[in-house]
């Protein structure tokens, strides 16, 4: 199975490979990263060779895909984004989209979750053609509240206590967005 790579205006979505070991330590090791994560932050370098791994197999096992966003001039690992968990049976899927701090608030998300999104919908992937997409957050975190309603989510309501991260319950929003809903900007 080949892994389906994307390219944006910007951006290139690609396979997380072993040598984005570092970049992905960068990522997952900030606090403001992963302040709305159910992870701590990272503070060895095997926690993300073994993300990378895990999302490999993931992959492989046809149970969701995670992609490298790369800027295009560069190559540079800015963040990673995917679907955390897909169904071709209930053609549905969750994702899930982080970005190195340096970068927020300069469209990059916005670009990269459109671009997989309509992968999604378009039947581009292992899955299949999805019918919905779903994403979950954590009360508090406007910015990802904002670009999720910006592609057309729409908030369907709060699962209370639904989560249990460090140390504590977590209230979570569920936002959906459906095939027919999904304008292809």
């Amino acid at each position: 199975m080949v892994f389906p790579s994307l390219e944006t205006e910007r951006l290139l979505l690609t396979e997380l490979q072993p040598d984005d070991e570092q970049s992905i330590f960068s990522l997952f090791s900030s606090p403001a990263v992963v302040e709305y994560y159910d992870l701590e932050a990272f503070c060895e370098q095997s926690q993300a060779a073994n993300l990378i791994s895990l999302f490999k197999t993931r992959y492989e096992e046809k149970q969701g895909i995670r992609w490298a966003i790369r800027l295009k001039a560069s190559g540079q690992l800015i963040g990673t984004c995917g679907f955390n968990s897909w169904s071709s049976k209930m053609r549905n899927a969750v994702i899930g989209y982080d970005l190195l701090p340096e970068f927020w608030r300069q469209g990059y998300s916005f670009e990269a979750v459109h671009a997989i999104v309509n992968a999604g919908f378009s039947g581009a992937l292992a899955c299949g053609e999805l019918h919905r997409i779903q994403a979950d957050t954590v009360p508090g975190n406007d910015a990802s509240e904002l670009l999720l309603r910006k592609l057309g989510f729409k908030q369907e309501g709060i699962r209370r206590e639904c989560g249990f991260w460090k140390n504590k319950f977590h209230d979570l929003k569920c936002f959906g967005l459906l095939r027919p809903e999904f304008v292809a900007i």
